[in-house]
């Protein structure tokens, strides 16, 4: 039996320009996506997760972290439900005893049928992980992996640039985060922010486009693909808002001037350079949980020399910026994501949205996703 589809077929036709993107609602697949941070997964110890609509089980063996999926072959349990570990290498289910390796997902043996045909023939899914920036990734696909750089922003990567993260459940689709971050308007929500004051910072209610290609598109065979948000260059910054004749609002005009290169890329992470400060770049991910919410993954980055550099900016991280700019700003994002969910939910939103000059650069970056994921997660993938 088919299941039913995420998404109303009737209004993915609709939208031509950007259907595979409305049609992934639980994200884009055979692409790399952070998880969990690195300390979150102890020596030995199942954590249970769930990456586009998939339920993950991970487990650090010997300091390497491996993937399953949390559902048993035998009747679908999830053996995060009650881990049972009796060697390192291995889980078995709290219900039957059936046992699988974490480094291959075979069916290594049946506690209750020790005799079994099928161990050594059956095989719990398995996905490929990768470690970096303190970030665990893991691949959710068929194909090959491709090489991770291919699924960051330019400069993650990099040997010298420290990240610290913080991870954040949010109520909304993954898209609408992607959208709200990559939104240069949506400066307007930030007007009150304690980091405008507290770090000093150029911030100002919108932006009249002086032209309509405020954009950049990067595509590449071998990725990364991304956009560049080039308002900036070719717009006109609001400071000052007058309602009726009379002035009612204002800008923060301060002395650090952050956010002069935003792009956004897939499979779904924003690059904000320079923020919060001159010195850092901000890198954030829309990872999909469910078709209703999504973890946002929140990186800063800054570039280092040695070691005591390093410890400075960690210090920095937990004393100044955690709390004043991935909590005490973005978390304004986090409230307009989820005020913004329901309109979409239903997928009528896709139709009955009004966009306007500003939001080319979404127009453009629906576009670039449609074009150049590498497919779209569906409940038929959940199910294989």
């Amino acid at each position: 039996m088919t299941p039913e589809p995420l998404v109303d077929p009737a209004v993915a036709a609709r939208v031509k320009l950007w259907r595979p993107y409305v049609e992934a609602k639980l994200g884009f697949r055979n692409h790399w996506y952070p998880t969990l941070q690195s300390s979150e997964i102890e020596e030995g110890t199942p954590v249970a997760h769930t990456l586009c609509g998939e339920n993950l089980l991970l487990n650090r063996i010997d300091g390497k972290v491996y993937a399953l999926r949390d559902r048993c072959l035998h009747r679908g349990v999830k053996l995060s439900r009650k881990p049972e570990c009796y060697t390192k290498n291995t889980i078995t289910c709290w219900y039957h005893g059936w046992t699988y390796r974490f480094d291959d997902g075979a069916l290594t043996t049946i506690v209750t049928n020790p005799k079994s045909d099928l161990i050594g023939k059956r095989h719990l899914r398995r996905f490929p992980v990768e470690e970096a920036k303190g970030l665990v990734f893991v691949f959710m696909g068929d194909i090959e992996p491709p090489p991770l750089a291919w699924d960051v922003p330019p400069g993650f990567l990099d040997d010298n640039r420290a990240i610290h993260a913080r991870r954040v459940k949010v109520n909304a689709n993954w898209r609408i985060g992607c959208e709200n971050g990559f939104d240069s308007t949506h400066v307007f929500i930030h007007k009150n922010s304690i980091l405008v004051e507290g770090n000093d910072i150029v911030l100002p209610l919108g932006f009249v486009p002086k032209s309509r290609k405020a954009f950049e598109v990067v595509e590449n065979d071998r990725g990364p693909n991304g956009v560049y948000d080039l308002l900036a260059d070719h717009s006109d910054p609001v400071f000052a808002a007058s309602m009726e004749g009379e002035d009612v609002l204002h800008g923060h005009i301060g002395h650090n001037r952050v956010a002069n290169n935003i792009s956004i890329w897939l499979p779904g992470v924003l690059r904000v350079h320079p923020w919060p400060d001159p010195s850092m770049t901000q890198y954030e991910w829309y990872v999909p949980e469910t078709a209703s919410t999504h973890w946002y993954v929140q990186t800063l980055g800054r570039e280092t020399e040695n070691d005591a550099d390093r410890a400075a900016f960690e210090r920095d991280f937990d004393d100044k910026w955690r709390d004043l700019a991935l909590a005490g700003f973005n978390d304004d994002d986090i409230w307009a994501r989820e005020a913004t969910e329901p309109f979409y939910a239903d997928d009528r939103g896709w139709i009955d949205e009004q966009l306007f000059e500003p939001d080319r650069n979404i127009i453009e970056w629906r576009k670039l996703a449609s074009a150049r994921n590498r497919g779209v997660q569906t409940l038929d993938d959940l199910r294989r």
